[in-house]
Formats: structure tokens, sequence, C-alpha cells
């Protein structure tokens, strides 16, 4: 499974943004079931980012979530997030 969460952020705000996402990525590397992840901005709107992840399955997703390293590290990213469904199953069913 795969997670894809945007981020809206003032220019000004961008790079402490993409400083945290990257030290929040490098916690989830910590995490079992983790696979791979990166950030990066939209190239036709400076202000908004995404960050995505790529999971073994669901469980192994919300296990990171919810360890305490993984929150404080998630929760300067987190302000930015934007209201929406973040977590897909691929197209083959598989988690």
């Amino acid at each position: 499974m795969f997670a894809v969460t945007r981020l809206r952020a003032d220019e000004s705000a961008v790079p402490a943004l993409l400083a945290a996402a990257d030290e929040l990525l490098a916690v989830l590397r910590q995490r079992h079931g983790f696979r791979d992840g990166a950030v990066g901005r939209a190239a036709d709107d400076p202000g908004l980012l995404a960050l995505w992840t790529a999971w073994d399955g669901v469980g192994a997703y919300r296990r990171a979530l919810s360890a305490a390293e993984v929150k404080i590290a998630g929760a300067p990213v987190w302000l930015h997030a934007l209201d929406e469904p973040s977590a897909y199953l691929t197209d083959d069913g598989a988690s």
C-alpha cells in the first residue's frame, strides 16, 4: 500500500516544511514495514507539496503512525496536511 499526504504552506514556510518532512521520513525509515518515501513540491504551485510513502501493508502503516516518535516528528508536517483521504491500496488489490 502507499500513502500520499498533500501539504499546503505559505512559500516562506516551505523550506522549514521540507526539512521537517525529511526528518519525518528519517524516523519512518526505522519503522517495520516501511519500503520507500519522498517529499516533493508541485511543479506549478510552490505552496503545495506531497509526502508519499510505501508500506508492506495497512497494518505496518497504521502501527508506524501510532508510534510516539513518529507522532512527534510528524506534528510539524501534518499541521499543513490537507483534509482528504491519503491511504491507497495498489490496483491489484495487494496491501
